[in-house]
């Protein structure tokens, strides 16, 4: 799927010189970034239910009745 990024000047400065320190593309540094964002806010999202699950376990046992 084709997608067009719209950057500040800064930002594209930026961006290029991480490829340009990686030795690789600035598509592919985004893409690195956006799959880590959607990674860690999976586990954060998890990590949240868990804790809410154990924390309020009694309620929502009485619940489920």
């Amino acid at each position: 799927m084709a997608m067009t990024l719209r950057l500040t000047d800064e930002e594209a400065q930026r961006l290029q010189a991480a490829a340009e320190r990686e030795h690789t593309s600035m598509q592919e540094i985004a893409r690195r970034a956006i799959n880590q964002y959607v990674s860690r806010r999976s586990a954060m999202r998890e990590e949240a239910l868990k804790r809410i699950v154990a924390e309020d376990a009694e309620l929502l046992d009485r619940l489920a009745r």
